[in-house]
């Protein structure tokens, strides 16, 4: 079980819920320190919190998340606002430390 699943249910939030945090957490990301990794995940679960996602869902592919310095709340790239992507794909590459995403 990966910890954020063990988060999702430790907090026993609906999905939804649990995805209105992440979005918050969005709202306070300054993207010019941003922290920033990338992991393979399902595309219409990145966090992997939705046990309903059917299976003709079932896609993968290359998901960025962001997070605030010392912040252990990884947030998904479809998940910040608009200026934060826009921000952030300004930002010179080689400043970007991409982290390890064991912690996502």
């Amino acid at each position: 079980m990966t910890n954020v699943e063990n988060e999702a249910q430790a907090i026993e939030l609906t999905t939804e819920e649990w995805i209105a945090t992440r979005k918050e957490a969005g709202l306070k990301i300054d993207p010019a320190t941003a922290e920033v990794t990338w992991k393979w995940a399902q595309v219409l679960d990145p966090y992997g919190v939705n046990p309903n996602l059917p299976e003709e869902c079932d896609q993968v592919g290359r998901v960025w998340f962001v997070r605030s310095p010392g912040s252990d709340v990884w947030v998904c790239e479809y998940d910040l606002p608009e200026a934060t992507i826009t921000a952030l794909k300004e930002r010179n590459p080689r400043e970007i430390e991409i982290w390890p995403f064991d912690d996502i």
